[in-house]
């Protein structure tokens, strides 16, 4: 039996990074906090954490992952909080260093610690985020302090950064900032906040501890730690408690704290999914007021809710903290919809998004971190499952687009990433391509038993292009791949959620069996990849350039024709993984001789076929005209009872009517009656009749004008070319 651990060392991480509350059996009574907790100065530091989370299923609800669970569980629910705080040897020095700028300049500066990091030590975790609190200076005068310090013990100055307050988007702080021991902290003065009548800028003054900590978000977080006597101080008298109850609770009421700052609306849901704490029912009520989403959408920037949401999805819980958005109302406000979509948004859109993340979530914790690896970069894996999320969120509008100002198509789901939560652009074509590789990847999951193989290489060949059956595969997922590239397990991923697309995605959830067999199917694709070896295909350098295209084919430019053959080329690379460049150029070489002996015995027939065609056309015109030599003048086809004079100065016994085709002279009536009885009988072009007369001519059909006609198309050979 393993040995068992200090109760101080009882929060720990489970092995696949959750955070592990204390079993009922091991908890002990909370103990009321010590008026002064003191501080040790240590090196430990907490490990890293893997991807996921175990989900934990939920009472009630589409929100599996999300639900904090009933009354009675929350009541239970214990949070082991440590009695001493433990500094490490970096920050020990970096505190020293702030009490000697105190000292020597006799500022008699209280210097506390607050929010974030006091909240963290207590939790046992590290924490690099350091905000340093005065009671009696700005945070830039205290900047130039330390800078006159470094001077005075000969290390170099450093660069002070301001933050100026907007109040306007609830930023009411002037905040400076420095480097201190290759650590950035943040200094800031102490705040009273009063509001004029009418108004919802406050007017900041300096103020006391005790009145700063009941203007922060959350109890959690009006914690300090004072750095001059080493202690740590609740002044709210409830940060240490509901921090043991895992309760996320605003200091002062909720709403007027939240119409204060509504982004502290999202920050309370942040924290509450980051640590899988509770909200409060006044908080959850006071986020769910019209006010205060009305608020929270017109006076918070884009740009701070993205950063918050971003915050969220690339924490331990992100599917907690979409379900919480949606439950409290606030999905439409914090992903804003461009005004009109095709198609429309439907009902409940919201609740399928987060349906979907959810679903996505388990199906990627049932297979495990395999899914965001490529390479051994770990940020590059953070990136891939945070996008992984984004893409499973719009899973549901990945078929809607809106047209922008130049009447161009762009994906809801782009609008959204960019303009709504003003994420990076790169970001919106990565979830848009992960949604297009999707819906290719679902023709390769058909391929598992050999389905439509037929089909799918009709799509992949052409005329020049033949792909062997047992290589189709290769060639299709090795132009998906190509496409999507590091993020093809992701969009493998989405495919396996979406494809057959279930009638509501948390019925994946709900049914093990189906999890299960959508699990099963990933494993089996992402083998066959693996075992095509096409992972890292992308990195594949063709055979042929654009050049080496254009010499094999003699032309001197580019063009369409080079890029079709460029892909040809691809094509055929991944058809024959072990070929040479010579290979390939050989078989360039075949194909276009093929072409040409095809398009030569193309053209061949098809001259054959014109050659019938006419000669058919001669004779039916010379037997019209002989039948229309032994006809009344009246009553031939080809006459008409209109006159027409050419020259109006000709005289009426001059007058010749030209709209009938007999002549005065019997030498020319035949040859004109024939040229004029194919016209007339079917509307045929000029080359097409003529080409008639000549075989006509060449065939030595019976015609008493038979060398005129002959004549005639000699003249008119340069219209055949």
């Amino acid at each position: 039996m393993p040995p068992r651990l200090p109760l101080s060392l009882a929060l720990f991480l489970c092995p696949r990074g959750g955070l592990l509350l204390l079993h009922p059996t091991l908890r002990r009574p909370s103990a009321a906090p010590s008026p002064a907790l003191r501080s040790i100065p240590t090196n430990k530091r907490s490990g890293a954490f893997s991807f996921f989370v175990s989900p934990a299923r939920a009472a009630s609800g589409y929100s599996g992952m999300a639900a904090a669970g009933s009354p009675e569980q929350q009541q239970q629910r214990s949070v082991v909080v440590k009695e001493t705080i433990e500094l490490t040897e970096k920050e020990d020095l970096i505190f020293r260093r702030l009490l000697d700028v105190v000292r020597h300049f006799g500022l008699g500066t209280q210097l506390r610690v607050a929010g974030g990091w006091v909240r963290d030590k207590l939790l046992g975790k590290d924490s690099a985020d350091i905000d340093i609190a005065l009671d009696n200076m700005t945070g830039q005068n205290f900047c130039e302090k330390v800078n006159e310090y470094s001077e005075f013990i000969g290390e170099e100055q450093k660069g002070i950064g301001v933050i100026q307050c907007n109040p306007d988007q609830s930023k009411h702080l002037e905040t400076a900032r420095m480097l201190i021991l290759d650590i950035w902290i943040d200094f800031v003065n102490l705040r009273s906040e009063t509001y004029a009548e009418n108004s919802r800028i406050p007017t900041m003054e300096i103020g006391t501890a005790k009145e700063d900590a009941y203007r922060r978000d959350l109890t959690i977080n009006s914690l300090f730690y004072n750095i001059n006597n080493k202690s740590v101080e609740d002044l709210t008298g409830r940060g240490i408690e509901d921090l043991k109850k895992g309760l996320i609770v605003t200091p002062l009421p909720a709403k007027a704290t939240f119409l204060d700052d509504p982004l502290r609306v999202l920050r309370a849901i942040r924290f509450a999914a980051r640590f899988n704490f509770t909200l409060a029912e006044d908080l959850k009520e006071a986020a769910s007021d019209e006010k205060v989403k009305l608020e929270l959408g017109t006076k918070i920037s884009r740009e701070r809710i993205g950063h918050e949401i971003d915050l969220m999805m690339s924490d331990k819980h992100p599917v907690k903290a979409m379900c919480d958005i949606c439950a409290l109302g606030l999905f439409y406000v914090v992903f804003s919809f461009p005004e009109k979509s095709n198609p429309p948004v439907f009902d409940k859109c919201d609740r399928q998004c987060v349906s979907h993340i959810e679903a996505a979530w388990n199906l990627a914790y049932s297979i495990g971190n395999s899914v965001f690896s490529s390479g051994y970069d770990p940020k590059s894996q953070d990136e891939r499952r945070r996008l992984c999320l984004y893409s499973a969120l719009f899973i549901p509008l990945r078929n809607m687009f809106y047209l922008d100002k130049r009447s161009k198509k762009v994906p809801v789901s782009s609008y959204i990433i960019k303009d709504s939560v003003k994420l990076k652009t790169s970001d919106a074509e990565t979830v848009v391509s992960i949604h297009a590789a999707s819906a290719r990847f679902a023709e390769l999951v058909l391929l598992e038993s050999n389905i439509d193989v037929g089909t799918l290489r009709e799509k992949l060949e052409d005329e020049y292009l033949e792909i062997p059956v047992d290589c189709v595969k290769r060639v299709f997922a090795g132009l998906v791949l190509r496409e999507i590239k590091d993020f093809w397990r992701v969009a493998l991923l989405i495919s396996i959620l979406s494809y057959p697309e279930a009638e509501n995605a948390a019925d994946i959830l709900n049914k093990q069996d189906e999890l299960q067999q959508r699990k099963e199917k990933y494993i089996r694709v992402e083998q066959s990849i693996t075992d095509l070896d096409l992972d890292g295909v992308w990195k594949l350098k063709p055979l042929l350039d654009g050049k080496s295209i254009m010499g094999v084919m003699q032309v001197k430019s580019g063009g369409p024709l080079i890029g079709q053959w460029q892909q040809r080329v691809l094509k055929w690379q991944l058809a024959h993984p072990t070929g040479t460049m010579d290979e390939c150029i050989e078989w360039m070489k075949q194909s276009q001789s093929k072409r040409q002996k095809l398009e030569s015995s193309t053209h061949k027939v098809e001259l054959r076929i014109r050659n019938t065609r006419a000669l058919t056309l001669s004779s039916t015109a010379i037997n019209q005209s002989r039948a229309a030599s032994s006809m009344p003048r009246t009553s031939s086809p080809w006459c008409s009872t209109t006159t027409t004079r050419r020259h109006s100065t000709t005289s009426p016994s001059s007058a010749t009517d030209t709209s009938c085709p007999r002549e005065s002279s019997s030498t020319t009536s035949s040859p004109m009656l024939a040229v004029r009885a194919v016209k007339h009988a079917a509307n045929l072009p000029d080359p097409l009749v003529t080409r008639a007369m000549m075989v006509a001519s060449t065939a030595r059909l019976t015609c008493a004008n038979l060398k005129l006609i002959a004549q005639l198309s000699l003249d008119t050979s340069s219209v055949l070319g």
